[in-house]
């Protein structure tokens, strides 16, 4: 879910655009796992508030991947990720 910042930015026809001809670009693969379909463009360098207004960041296709729903859930879900020295194995 886009975070309110952004709301506006993701319903831009420049993002459509964007995000269309990103799309076929990479011929609607995942560009991780190569074997599912790519139906989520994921910016490299996450959107802030900072950056949202700079084109460099929200539509380069050089900050672009496109991702399966599971390739981009693995990329959120390791950010969160904890390392534990505590935790003995």
């Amino acid at each position: 879910m886009a975070k309110d910042f952004a709301k506006k930015f993701y319903r831009s026809s420049a993002w459509e655009k964007c995000r269309a001809s990103f799309i076929i670009s990479k011929h609607g693969l995942c560009e991780r796992c190569n074997c599912k379909a790519g139906t989520i463009v994921h910016h490299k360098i996450y959107l802030t508030p900072e950056n949202i207004n700079d084109p460099y960041i929200t539509l380069s296709f050089e900050n672009l991947e496109l991702l399966c729903s599971s390739c981009h859930n693995n990329e959120h879900n390791r950010k969160y990720d904890v390392v534990r020295d505590d935790v003995m194995f």
